[in-house]
């Protein structure tokens, strides 16, 4: 048995107001569709509602019943409307970000710019502050919402306090200098090149112990650096290769590095963690989770220009 909780409403008018005449005009409809609906209501449910014996429409004892069940139904109705009013009027106030340079640039200020437009009195904070720390950050509640990296061959974060949402899988690309006839195309070929490395303590260090794990060599890190845009420049002076993540080249010139074919490197996750909420479900509050929605949005928009840049 399904019942349509729109005709149940229809019968609620018809108890409340004590005819279909009345309850058409309370429900803006026509005494007939009136009619129609209850005579569809009582073939889902199997039963009389609608005593028809008399001049005047009255309820069966069936009808009383479920029109009992329906009042209830608006009732709650009724109160959802008011919570999602007051959610509504909480929709302000400081939604405190931590995350890191290139996910601020192409990720967090197109979401902000959308933000201001939709929900002007949330007020965005943004730190740039990445690992351990931001996590430090978040537990003490010094940020609310936090945008983590991590090479995908690694567990995903996992704690009972924390809330955490994959929010971008980056592919990881192998870029190389521009003076170089070709960029590696093999994982023989990166054995043999000197390395721009990441730290150990970043997703493309991560990844680079992984691959040279995974096939046995022992990179020749001839730099270890932690910040993507000097990475590139020592791999556009011709000082080696290293593993970015595709998001980092959109801030590279065309022409500045090479670009590997070559897709066995992997990716890094980009999460965004929060705080266990104190709904059952853990979700953040209100606020919080419009400012994720944004942040998932710009994300998705994200993904065509990266396409775009790398011409897939």
């Amino acid at each position: 048995m399904e019942i349509d909780p729109r005709r149940l409403r229809v019968l609620h008018e018809v108890a409340r107001r004590g005819g279909v005449i009345r309850a058409a005009e309370a429900l803006h409809l026509t005494p007939s569709a009136v009619s129609q609906q209850l005579a569809q209501l009582e073939r889902e449910v199997g039963l009389a509602l609608i005593d028809r014996s008399q001049r005047s429409v009255s309820l069966t004892p069936e009808g009383r019943v479920l029109a009992g069940y329906a009042e209830r139904v608006e009732e709650e109705l009724t109160e959802a409307k008011r919570e999602l009013a007051r959610y509504a009027e909480r929709l302000a106030g400081p939604v405190r970000i931590a995350a890191f340079a290139t996910v601020i640039r192409h990720i967090l200020v197109p979401a902000l710019r959308e933000l201001a437009v939709r929900h002007p009195k949330i007020t965005p904070v943004i730190h740039d502050i990445y690992g351990q720390p931001a996590l430090r950050e978040l537990r003490l509640g010094a940020v609310d919402v936090l945008i983590t990296e991590q090479d995908m061959g690694l567990p995903a974060l996992s704690q009972p306090s924390l809330r955490t949402r994959l929010l971008f899988v980056d592919e990881y690309r192998i870029v190389a200098p521009p003076s170089w006839p070709e960029p590696p195309a093999t994982v023989d070929d990166l054995m043999r090149c000197p390395w721009v490395a990441s730290t150990p303590s970043h997703a493309c260090g991560q990844a680079l112990e992984r691959l040279a794990g995974l096939h046995g060599f022992e990179p020749r890190k001839v730099h270890v650096v932690a910040e993507f845009e000097p990475t590139l420049s020592l791999v556009a002076a011709g000082q080696g290769v290293a593993i970015v993540p595709t998001l980092a080249l959109l801030d590279v010139p065309r022409g500045e590095v090479l670009v590997s074919d070559l897709r066995e490197v992997g990716a890094r996750r980009l999460d965004v963690v929060t705080r266990a909420g104190r709904t059952r479900s853990g979700e953040p509050d209100p606020v919080q989770a419009v400012v994720i929605g944004v942040i998932e949005e710009a994300t998705a928009a994200l993904q065509a220009s990266l396409r775009e840049r790398l011409g897939e």
